[in-house]
């Protein structure tokens, strides 16, 4: 009795602390809301103060109205989206592949994958930034997206194909002794199993793709052009109308479809091999 009163009483200190942990992550967050609703011009203030001092909208009526916040976003979406169909469409196939099949070289493949992956993306960036020149490919989504899917397929073919290791071989076996094809096998077999993984892996393809700053920047010169980042860079790039409140409603803007996208997915980052194994 008292060995289980000892646990329940450590679980509460344990819950309680990890409470703590996450309220004090919340207060840049929290901060950096109150300061969008603020009427003042300045991150800093002379006193301490948890609510401001006037309460106003007028911070985000200006992103959405007077700013071109609409269309970074619309940016923002066709780079995330086209990056995430056009990775995650040549990564599932290759970690499948990698994972099942055993051919001359793939050991040496994964390896000269992982590779690339370890070095830094600006190492790169002078020659792809001629190559784009000379193809007339700045200022466009499309060379934008074949940067990001080139980087990010690494990633999700590393990460899929420690998934479909964990799918037992047994499990397709018995399909096909029942007559499924590959074609068959492949999509009402293998894909319902790895759903958690590949939903997780391209979601973090997509916020990837949509917090990226350097390539964003540095291929895209027009503002009309600008993703997310890049506008977000645009509204600090000029000391004398550098507004801070303005910054911090643009940045509240930007994080909320990544929150809501992060609340869907929830069930499917905590979704286990068994549970798909007794669906299917």
């Amino acid at each position: 009795m008292k060995r289980s009163a000892k646990r329940t009483i450590g679980l509460v200190l344990l819950n309680l602390f990890f409470i703590g942990i996450c309220l004090i992550g919340l207060v840049p967050i929290l901060y950096a809301f109150l300061l969008s609703v603020s009427g003042g011009s300045g991150a800093l203030t002379t006193g301490l103060s948890l609510l401001p001092d006037t309460f106003t909208l007028d911070n985000y009526r200006s992103i959405l109205v007077e700013k071109p916040f609409l269309k970074w976003l619309s940016n923002s979406v066709i780079l995330s989206v086209g990056t995430m169909v056009l990775a995650m469409g040549t990564s599932v196939t290759a970690s499948y592949a990698f994972s099942r099949f055993r051919f001359p070289g793939r050991a040496a493949a994964m390896q000269v994958l992982l590779l690339l992956n370890a070095f830094p993306q600006i190492l790169s960036m002078f020659a792809v930034f001629r190559l784009f020149k000379q193809l007339n490919l700045l200022n466009s989504h499309a060379g934008l997206i074949l940067i990001y899917s080139g980087s990010m397929c690494i990633f999700s073919v590393w990460n899929m194909k420690g998934y479909f290791d964990s799918i037992p071989v047994e499990i397709e076996e018995a399909s096909k002794i029942d007559g499924a094809g590959n074609l068959t096998l492949i999509a009402k077999i293998i894909l319902p199993l790895a759903r958690p993984a590949i939903i997780v892996t391209a979601v973090m393809v997509l916020i990837f793709v949509w917090n990226e700053y350097l390539f964003a920047t540095t291929f895209m010169l027009r503002e009309e052009s600008y993703s997310l980042a890049g506008g977000l860079y645009q509204l600090q790039a000029d000391d004398y109308s550098r507004s801070w409140p303005l910054f911090s409603a643009a940045a509240i803007l930007v994080s909320v479809p990544i929150l809501i996208l992060f609340f869907c997915i929830q069930k499917y980052m905590v979704s286990g091999l068994t549970a798909g194994g007794v669906k299917g």
